[in-house]
């Protein structure tokens, strides 16, 4: 198995890494957090980022 150390990447990778992660979060589990966001007033962008940068460190 393959060990990243995400913060060793340089800004344009980690950002790149962090789109895809996104991508990736919403196509699984965007219909259900933007239920969650709606139901506790939340912002939707903020908790899709956070479940994206929780998914990168799943690798």
């Amino acid at each position: 198995m393959v060990y990243l150390n995400y913060n060793n990447l340089d800004a344009k990778t980690q950002q790149h890494l962090l789109s895809i992660s996104k991508e990736d979060v919403e196509s699984k589990f965007g219909e259900s957090l933007k239920a969650y966001a709606k139901s506790h007033h939340l912002n939707y962008d903020t908790i899709l980022e956070e479940e994206a940068i929780k998914n990168l460190y799943n690798y």
